[in-house]
């Protein structure tokens, strides 16, 4: 049997966010060591507040300050923090009910050790050294019996944006078909699998998506296609490859019955349309890999457009 492929991946962006009047005032009280809390028709306070109120759907627009410390209502512990986490060593993660608010906050404990830890223990917010107006300008929760370090007055502007990282990492590991995919594009080949079924033949190969059942036989089709439906991509965001304006499109291979997603190079974006007739420009061989990225992108082929009624049902 082939050995399983495996490779870590990341997907990771930064998140922006307008805040509007309600958190706007939140965050900014972070930055300056006060929690505010949203007053609702009921007389509750809620922390973190709340931009309408749940009874009667209306803007809230009371907020009020309560108290740095309060109440493990429940808790978990982390024995091996993530990258990305509060804390870098074991901590507990709480549902924390600030003195004066009604409903409970999720954030972490420093307790030092799980034997520590217990609802209904009294824990003060520590602030952080550096704040920005973000729920992280909390660092974590302490026991109310700890030291409180400095933590030095930071003024500045309203808080309206408020930007998070967010970032996944894991290991994908492939399944049989999967990985005889891509250890064929090692090769320079495009392999698919036809349903036993319909008869339609899926690159990469697949459950068959109408019939519901694996695919078996193996099928090599050609690295030449047909665009049938694309995007231009016309914003610029982080980490960007290529400058805008380009095109992804969707290219139904020759002897494939779906399509892949790929960029469409070579002429300019506002030239690309259905039915173009393209092909793969591979990268240089001593850089193929079992990977995808070895079609570097697709190139316009010359060829007549194909007749829409060729690619219609796979749109």
């Amino acid at each position: 049997m082939d050995t399983v492929l495996a490779a870590p991946l990341e997907i990771g962006f930064d998140y922006t966010r307008s805040l509007g009047p309600v958190l706007g005032r939140f965050m900014t009280g972070l930055r300056d060591r006060r929690v505010l809390g949203s007053r609702t028709a009921d007389g509750r306070i809620h922390v973190p507040p709340l931009e309408y109120d749940p009874a009667t759907h209306a803007p809230v627009t009371e907020l009020v300050d309560v108290r740095p410390t309060g109440t493990v209502v429940s808790w978990t512990w982390t024995d091996r923090p993530l990258d990305g986490q509060p804390l870098d060593r074991p901590f507990g993660w709480a549902l924390i009910r600030l003195d004066g608010a009604d409903t409970a906050l999720l954030h972490a404990v420093d307790a030092g050790a799980r034997e520590r830890m217990r609802t209904g223990m009294r824990v003060r917010i520590r602030w952080a050294a550096s704040r920005v107006g973000h729920i992280r300008d909390i660092e974590c929760f302490s026991l109310l019996d700890a030291p409180e370090p400095d933590a030095e007055t930071i003024a500045g502007d309203p808080v309206t944006v408020m930007t998070t990282p967010v970032r996944l990492a894991y290991t994908h590991t492939t399944s049989p078909e999967e990985g005889r995919y891509l250890r064929a594009l090692a090769e320079g080949r495009l392999l698919g699998q036809r349903c036993p079924v319909c008869r339609k033949v899926y690159v990469p190969p697949r459950v068959c998506p109408a019939d519901g059942v694996p695919t078996e036989e193996e099928v090599t089709v050609r690295d030449h296609g047909t665009v049938t439906t694309f995007c231009v991509v016309n914003v610029p965001f982080a980490g960007q490859r290529l400058e805008p304006p380009y095109v992804v499109a969707q290219i139904l291979l020759d002897g494939a019955d779906i399509p892949i997603p790929h960029l469409i190079l070579g002429l300019p974006a506002d030239e690309v349309r259905m039915g173009m007739r393209v092909a793969a420009v591979w990268r240089d061989r001593a850089e193929w890999t079992t990977s995808p990225t070895n079609i570097a992108h697709f190139l316009p082929t010359g060829e007549p457009d194909a007749p829409y009624e060729s690619y219609e049902d796979h749109l």
